[in-house]
C-alpha cells in the first residue's frame, strides 16, 4: 500500500470539560507528530472543536469522541457531541465581546468543515486540512 492510500487514524472519548479539551489539543499535537506531520493550523482547530463540545455541547455524564483521520494528504479533524439540537452557526460577535469567534477561525484556517447531524442525540462538526504527508 503506498503512502498515498494510507489511512491513519486515531479516536478517542474525553470528558466534555475545560480538561477534556485540552487534553484533546495536546493529545493531537502528539498524534500529529508521530505522523510526522504539521501542527499548524490542526492543533488550533481542535482546540477549537473541543472547547465548544465541552462548552456548548456538553451533557453531564456524556462525553464528547475526537477522531483524526489522515487520508493521502488530508488531514480530517471530528468532534461528536451529545448536543445535537444545538448545530453550530458561525456569527460575527460584538467587538468587544470576548467569546463567539472559535467557529470563524475554524472556517479561516481549514479548507472544509462541516456539521453533520445525528445519531440522535449526536452531532458531528468536522474539518478538513490539507497537509504534507
Amino acid at each position: 500500500m503506498n503512502q498515498e492510500t494510507a489511512i491513519r487514524n486515531i479516536s478517542l472519548l474525553l470528558s466534555p470539560t475545560p480538561r477534556g479539551a485540552r487534553l484533546a489539543r495536546l493529545l493531537s499535537v502528539e498524534q500529529l507528530r508521530s505522523w510526522g506531520l504539521p501542527l499548524d493550523p490542526a492543533e488550533q482547530i481542535v482546540a477549537e472543536l473541543a472547547a465548544n463540545a465541552a462548552t456548548h455541547g456538553r451533557v453531564p455524564g456524556r462525553d464528547f469522541r475526537m477522531t483524526l483521520y489522515l487520508v493521502g494528504g488530508t488531514l480530517r479533524i471530528e468532534v461528536t457531541d451529545t448536543r445535537g439540537d444545538r448545530l453550530p452557526h458561525p456569527a460575527r460577535p460584538a467587538p468587544d465581546a470576548t467569546t463567539g469567534r472559535g467557529l470563524l477561525l475554524v472556517a479561516a484556517l481549514a479548507d472544509r468543515w462541516g456539521v453533520i447531524p445525528g445519531p440522535h442525540p449526536r452531532k458531528t462538526v468536522w474539518a478538513e486540512v490539507g497537509v504534507l504527508t
